[in-house]
């Protein structure tokens, strides 16, 4: 675990894997974006996409997945925000997915000494290293105690 006091502005990372199944993506689609090109391969064919694609919130989900997997995370007690998310180009079936990573901010709670807020930007790339999605998410960090800094 990373505390606020261990991040650096810049710093940055690689992480994650995630194998995408054409099943996934219909059982996530029917769940949540019952869309014709996210669950019927006639209809995708027809689509802007001519395949079945992921739901953009269904990759949204899965790099969410590979940051609380990561074992460089930050103590987190919350995410509290996530800015300009961007889909560039849609996820496919047998596709593999990873992350990259960037501090771009980091600055102590106004309010309570024990926490601080700290802004990182993801790419999140196919295994043709082509970005799919970005986004920047911005968590509240917990800061060392007295006792562990000591």
């Amino acid at each position: 675990m990373r505390y606020f006091e261990d991040v650096e502005v810049g710093l940055t990372a690689e992480f994650g894997t995630y194998a995408v199944t054409k099943d996934e993506i219909r059982e996530f689609a029917e769940k949540y974006d019952p869309q014709p090109f996210h669950l019927d391969e006639a209809a995708a064919a027809d689509s802007v996409f001519g395949e079945l694609v992921a739901s953009g919130w269904h990759t949204m989900a899965m790099c969410m997945r590979m940051i609380a997997e990561n074992p460089d995370r930050l103590a987190a007690f919350a995410g509290v925000a996530a800015d300009n998310i961007r889909w560039h180009r849609p996820v496919r079936p047998d596709d593999t997915l990873h992350m990259r990573s960037e501090i771009l901010e980091k600055r102590p709670s106004s309010k309570r000494d024990d926490r601080g807020y700290v802004t990182t930007g993801f790419e999140c790339l196919n295994q043709d290293g082509e970005v799919v999605t970005t986004f920047e998410a911005t968590a509240l960090v917990k800061r060392r105690s007295v006792d562990e800094a000591g």
